[in-house]
């Protein structure tokens, strides 16, 4: 089951509040971390693709992985807030050592209502 699958958060924007909706509340920064380390076989096999060219799969796949598992964290810390919605959404990552990423998802959680009409 994919994370989009999973989500129980209505709305994660990079923006402000999504179209339909208004900001009741704020409640503040949040976010989801995971680290990561590329194993040997596949770093070496990255590695190997590098003199023909092209796209690592190897790597695609680490870095999707990661990016849904932040996200998960992300959600669940805005939940644990009170939140029902993130705006301001980003991902950033870091190399804290050789093979090794930190992939942090963040934004602000906040709670949003409809807009009446």
């Amino acid at each position: 089951m994919s994370v989009t699958a999973r989500r129980r958060l209505p709305i994660y924007t990079t923006n402000d509040a999504p179209a339909g909706f208004r900001i009741e509340r704020t409640l503040g920064l949040c976010w989801g971390i995971t680290v990561r380390s590329r194993d040997v076989i596949g770093t070496t096999i990255a590695g190997l693709r590098t003199i023909v060219g092209g796209e690592i799969n190897e790597l695609s796949e680490l870095a999707e992985h990661a990016r849904e598992q932040a996200l998960e964290r992300l959600e669940a810390n805005a939940q644990q807030m009170g939140g029902n919605c993130i705006i301001g959404m980003r991902f950033d990552s870091t190399e804290i050592m050789q093979s090794t990423n930190e992939i942090i998802a963040y934004g602000t959680a906040v709670v949003v209502v409809p807009v009446s009409e």
